[in-house]
């Protein structure tokens, strides 16, 4: 003890002070006069705290998005038929219109007989650059009032395709003609076999034999707007590739042709599905001579697979456990971090210190003459 008390040292400035609590405080604290502060611990803490919060947001949102599994197996059971929904407008009069539907089975559906046919005006549903313009909410955004939104052309989610399936399937209005009528839109949904077919639209008296019902070639217009061409349950919220398509024809004998293969596919999220369909599609439209038939045509082709995507979420346990395995990770990085960044100051500064500083006798060369 006659060491310790040599040395100016004192028991007091060891021992706990304050409270009772203080006292029996297992882990007692170092007094401020023998604590060096740093601003490089801060600086590092500050980066720990902002790398942490990154990696808590980015976890976070891949646990509520989920992860997604698409698997492709043969299509089960025998399927006999399949329902289409069209929504499209024809710049040319609605009784100067033939739509049919040619199927590999030989049944012709008459599809105009059982589609809505309502006048209307090319410059209600385009704009002067030719884009799909058909009502628009207070923001701009396109809103037909089918079901449209904004996140339409994006990458969505399976919990998000199922939730906008469950919105009210309805036809959007046909707004009022401006003016005398040069358009037609027709649309409804139409029970087809599930077999490959053709879904044509051409003019009247050309393409089949109907006497009397010849229309003069100078009344051809093709151009045409697609707002909604999907099979399966009619979901108007569900973006599919021909949807907002506007394509115009450059001369009256203009074939626009639509080539789809269709792949049935369903949504999983929980004990939440969707049955549907999606297609690719591939286009092709070209001036044709006039010793053959203009118009609109949809081959599709029934692929025999389906597809399934099923989205799956990690517990909430496991979500902690990763939380907590992202703030230890980052704590242990951030310690041997600021430990080598301290290590590194400090040698720079003891050399710093004996290539500019002054020696015991003198400066640093020696002795002073």
């Amino acid at each position: 003890m006659d060491g310790f008390e040599k040395q100016g040292l004192n028991d007091d400035d060891f021992g706990a002070k304050g409270s009772i609590v203080s006292a029996f405080d297992a882990f007692p604290k170092s007094k401020p006069q023998y604590v060096t502060k740093t601003s490089g611990g801060g600086k590092w803490t500050v980066a720990m705290l902002v790398i942490s919060s990154i990696f808590l947001w980015t976890e976070l949102g891949r646990w509520w998005r989920g992860t997604e599994a698409h698997t492709f197996a043969v299509e089960k059971g025998i399927g006999h038929d399949m329902q289409v929904n069209l929504d499209i407008v024809v710049k040319m009069n609605c009784g100067d219109l033939h739509v049919n539907v040619q199927d590999a089975s030989g049944d012709r559906i008459l599809a105009a007989d059982k589609m809505a046919r309502e006048p209307t005006t090319w410059s209600q549903w385009v704009d002067a650059k030719g884009i799909h313009m058909l009502g628009k909410n207070e923001k701009g955004k396109l809103d037909t009032g089918a079901g449209w939104h904004d996140e339409g052309f994006g990458e969505e989610h399976v919990h998000d395709i199922i939730a906008l399936s469950r919105q009210r399937a309805r036809w959007a209005k046909t707004p009022t003609p401006k003016g005398r009528p040069d358009s037609c839109r027709m649309f409804g949904s139409l029970d087809l076999n599930k077999v490959q077919g053709d879904f044509h639209i051409t003019a009247r008296g050309h393409g089949y034999s109907a006497p009397g019902q010849h229309l003069e070639h100078d009344k051809f217009n093709f151009s045409h707007i697609i707002s909604e061409m999907s099979y399966g349950p009619f979901y108007p919220s569900l973006v599919n590739p021909l949807d907002r398509t506007v394509n115009p024809a450059i001369v009256h004998f203009h074939k626009f042709q639509y080539y789809l293969s269709v792949v049935p596919t369903v949504y999983l999220a929980g004990s939440r599905f969707v049955n549907t369909n999606q297609y690719a599609v591939t286009e092709q439209s070209k001036t044709i001579s006039d010793n053959q038939v203009p118009g609109i045509f949809f081959k599709y082709d029934i692929e025999p697979i389906l597809l399934s995507v099923e989205e799956s979420r990690d517990g909430f346990f496991t979500f902690l456990v990763k939380i907590v395995n992202i703030f230890s990770g980052v704590m242990v990085a951030g310690h041997w971090g600021f430990t080598l960044s301290d290590w590194v100051r400090e040698i720079i500064g003891k050399r710093r210190r004996s290539n500019g500083g002054v020696g015991v006798l003198g400066n640093k060369h020696g002795f002073d003459e």
